[in-house]
């Protein structure tokens, strides 16, 4: 059994319309919303073997405030092929990952993040969880998925554990509609 984590970047701002999008920071909400994560998977005593980051700046900013909230560096990777990467490319990477890696944390953009547990998770009725998903992956949010494999090569499909937004954290953080 292994355990896949997936972080949407926190909110950022758009500032200077002319900017790359890669180079967009975080604005002071997302800041907040990282670091509530971040000390959120502290209370969870989260272990990751492995972290997997886009390199677009939003998410560097993203991974350093979660290191901050959680209290110790998270050892991260960073990987251009996660910058607005679909869900195939996403699974392409968690499908190369070695055996020996039990829990991995993968930190990267929408819609590649939310179309991957749509792809992964079964549709079912009552599963509160992936409708939740299915409407909206915030900024800042975190699913935990589990899956009962061996090998991240057999990754076919996900049972979701769960999901956190950084409102469920703080309702200071409740969604706006500027930046993403």
């Amino acid at each position: 059994m292994k355990k896949l984590t997936l972080m949407r970047h926190a909110k950022s701002g758009y500032g200077d319309r002319a900017e790359r999008d890669f180079d967009r920071v975080l604005n002071a909400r997302g800041e907040r919303a990282a670091l509530a994560i971040g000390r959120g998977m502290r209370r969870e005593r989260a272990q990751f073997d492995r972290v997997i980051a886009s390199d677009a700046a939003r998410v560097i900013g993203t991974v350093a405030m979660v290191e901050r909230g959680f209290g110790t560096p998270l050892g991260t990777v960073w990987d251009r092929r996660l910058y607005l990467a679909t869900a195939q490319a996403l699974l392409d990477i968690i499908h190369a990952q070695p055996a020996i890696v039990d829990h991995l944390l993968l930190v990267g953009h929408n819609p590649g993040l939310e179309d991957l547990v749509l792809m992964l998770v079964p549709e079912s009725a009552d599963d509160a969880i992936r409708a939740a998903i299915y409407e909206k992956l915030p900024t800042g949010s975190v699913v935990e998925l589990v899956v009962e494999v061996d090998d991240w090569a057999a990754v076919t499909t996900a049972r979701l554990l769960r999901f956190t937004r950084p409102v469920d954290l703080d309702p200071e953080l409740a969604p706006d509609t500027e930046g993403d």
